[in-house]
């Protein structure tokens, strides 16, 4: 009982009070647009609460039990709301988390705190609460509110009109949320010369509107469910990949003044009130009337010319209108050709990602062996040691080559402690490079130098350095994945892989887990370049850094299938950690409002120094004595 009372007072009590001090701790910090009102608010924060009442209930009423994850119900509840969306708990905690956010009108709260909760919860499920429900009470069941199956069968009523909730509401808010956020302040256009030279022809927009009916009507004509659930995904990847761009280029089409009186020039008017010109680049446009020429074209194969014909007029109605320049348009084919072919693009990844999983080298000279794989691990030190030498300057080299090089000595050290065995002298371990970086950061605010500066180019840089060095984990085989699906998975089956040689998953499809990092650790990189290009407070992005690291590790976690990870109160130990990773984030991200510098120009004389480094690493990494069996002498 005890237990229970505790997990009830931390997410039902402590939880709200900590993400409200959050917010209001960051409104005083950055520099964000506030939105919202109170009655609109209130409304989105009561419907939340009701949601998450009528949920506690169901839970109560038909699974005899409450929403507390370590003491699930005694029944699987699929009554009540559990039989129309699959988390309503979690949804309703985030419109809680909008609503109030709106209501009192917090930036942070909207901006941070929300997203932030929601991606949380994301995570929660794919790397926990799925899986546990499934080994606790078997084959889960589909809720009402589902994307179809992929069956040659009619969609129902209720699966078309669940992609517009599904698909077109998330797409909705998340694209109305980057207009609200406003114009960079660095931002660029992208029109170029020429494109000012072409006259807004008004007589277009009737075709430029077309877009909107074209794409709305689509569900409704999908004669099948497998077209209907392609229609859908190509919707929801679209918005996962552009979305971001979005945040990441600051690239902007400003719309085309449009000159003399009429219906074509008010409804223009009419349409570019409330639009910004920071969704243009690539258009979505493009992309929907795309994925709705796509679905048209299965339906009514014949009519393949008609369809495209209007894809086309759209296309050029987006530069007539003035509404996009024509880079705009050609990056929405772009990015249409990648959510069309992405299936064919994650085999490219899984199939690159397997050659080299199974590419081992090594040559030996005398008691010394030399395996090929180290290369990565020299070239993620050289690449990360140059990023974080350009942010935080030339003059601060010597540091971040001291916190590199410790890096490498603080995973040797975390690993012993955690993973060493007879079998694996010499591991390594991540956390015990982000310790070590702690240390030495504040080993220099001792003695004068800018800790803060140092930490956080040290971190931009080892997000891309991280990503490289994966590479060297598919080739030694640590870091794997447990058992995946043929279509997902990486097969190992070269004999000096760590999965071949130390378990029975040789030859199975393994989760890419060292893929999956490589991703994510790069989109981290980016988005943490973004910050820093537009001078975000260095305590901000380093807490980003802690928190987008910590949520992908927990997922990554979870897909790992390395048996001498210790488990604790369900969870991998590495779970628990990421889950101090994002906490800790958080506090990081409130403590000051030290402003990033702008990034240098890059200094040829780092290159050699970085060079020299990355020799070190290959030696660390790649370099062994297999005769011998003190610590530290063999990497396999």
């Amino acid at each position: 009982m005890s237990a229970r009372l505790a997990y009830a007072g931390l997410f039902a009590l402590a939880l709200p009070v900590l993400l409200v001090a959050w917010a209001s701790r960051l409104d005083t910090v950055l520099d964000l647009p506030a939105y919202g009102s109170l009655a609109p608010g209130a409304g989105v924060a009561i419907a939340g609460f009701a949601l998450m009442a009528v949920a506690t209930r169901d839970l109560w009423v038909y699974g005899h039990g409450l929403p507390a994850s370590p003491f699930p119900p005694e029944r699987l509840v699929t009554r009540g709301v559990y039989s129309v969306i699959p988390h309503p708990i979690y949804l309703g905690a985030v419109l809680v988390a909008l609503g109030v956010s709106l209501a009192t009108r917090s930036a942070a709260g909207l901006w941070i705190v929300s997203p932030v909760l929601a991606l949380a919860a994301a995570a929660f499920v794919i790397g926990f609460e799925n899986d546990s429900t499934r080994r606790r009470y078997g084959a889960l069941t589909a809720p009402l509110l589902r994307l179809p199956s992929d069956t040659d069968a009619a969609p129902s009523i209720i699966e078309r009109g669940a992609v517009y909730v599904l698909v077109f509401l998330p797409w909705l808010v998340l694209y109305e949320g980057i207009e609200y956020l406003g114009v960079p302040p660095d931002a660029r256009s992208t029109y170029l010369a020429w494109d000012w030279s072409l006259p807004v022809i008004p007589w277009t927009e009737p075709i430029y509107a077309a877009t909107y009916p074209l794409v709305l009507l689509a569900p409704l004509a999908a004669s099948r469910k497998s077209e209907l659930r392609r229609y859908a995904l190509g919707g929801l990847w679209a918005t996962a990949i552009i979305i971001p761009l979005y945040l990441l280029l600051p690239l902007v089409a400003q719309a085309k003044p449009v000159q003399g009186e009429g219906v074509w020039r008010a409804l223009m008017a009419a349409e570019r009130l409330h639009d910004q010109p920071v969704t243009a680049f690539p258009a979505f446009h493009v992309v929907w009337s795309c994925l709705a020429a796509s679905l048209y074209t299965a339906r009514w194969p014949r009519l393949r010319w008609l369809w495209w014909s209007i894809v086309a007029a759209l296309a050029v109605s987006c530069v007539t209108t003035g509404m996009h320049a024509a880079a705009d348009v050609v990056a929405g084919f772009a990015a249409y050709g990648l959510v069309s072919r992405r299936d064919a693009v994650w085999r490219r990844l899984r199939n690159g990602a397997e050659r080299i999983a199974n590419s081992w080298r090594e040559i030996t000279i005398g008691p010394v062996r030399l395996m090929s794989h180290g290369i990565y691990a020299g070239l993620g030190a050289t690449v990360g040691l140059i990023i974080g030498v350009a942010l935080a300057g030339s003059q601060n080299a010597g540091w971040l080559v001291a916190m590199t090089l410790a890096g490498a000595f603080g995973a040797a050290l975390w690993a012993q402690l955690v993973e060493g065995s007879p079998q694996l002298l010499r591991p390594y371990g991540y956390f015990g490079t982000v310790l070590t970086a702690v240390v030495l950061a504040v080993v220099a605010s001792l003695v004068g130098a800018d800790a803060w500066l140092l930490f956080v180019s040290f971190g931009v840089g080892s997000c891309f350095g991280q990503a490289i060095g994966r590479m060297r984990c598919l080739v030694q085989g640590c870091c794997h994945g447990r058992e995946a699906p043929g279509f997902l998975g990486i097969r190992y089956v070269h004999p000096l892989s760590r999965v071949v040689r130390l378990s029975v998953l040789g030859g199975v499809p393994l989760h890419p887990t060292q893929l999956y990092s490589m991703l994510w650790t790069v989109l981290v990189g980016l988005l943490l370049l973004r910050l820093w290009a537009i001078q975000a407070p260095l305590q901000f992005i380093a807490g980003v850094y802690f928190i987008l690291i910590g949520l992908g590790r927990f997922v990554e976690e979870h897909f790992r299938g390395e048996p001498q990870t210790a488990v604790i109160a369900g969870l991998r130990l590495y779970q628990w950690l990421a889950i101090s990773f994002v906490v800790g984030g958080a506090v990081l991200t409130t403590l000051g409002p030290t402003a990033a510098p702008r990034a240098m120009a890059f200094d040829p004389r780092v290159l050699p120094i970085a060079l020299v480094v990355g020799a070190i690493y290959y030696v660390a990494y790649g370099a062994d004595i297999p005769g011998s069996n003190r610590r530290f002498s063999r990497l396999r």
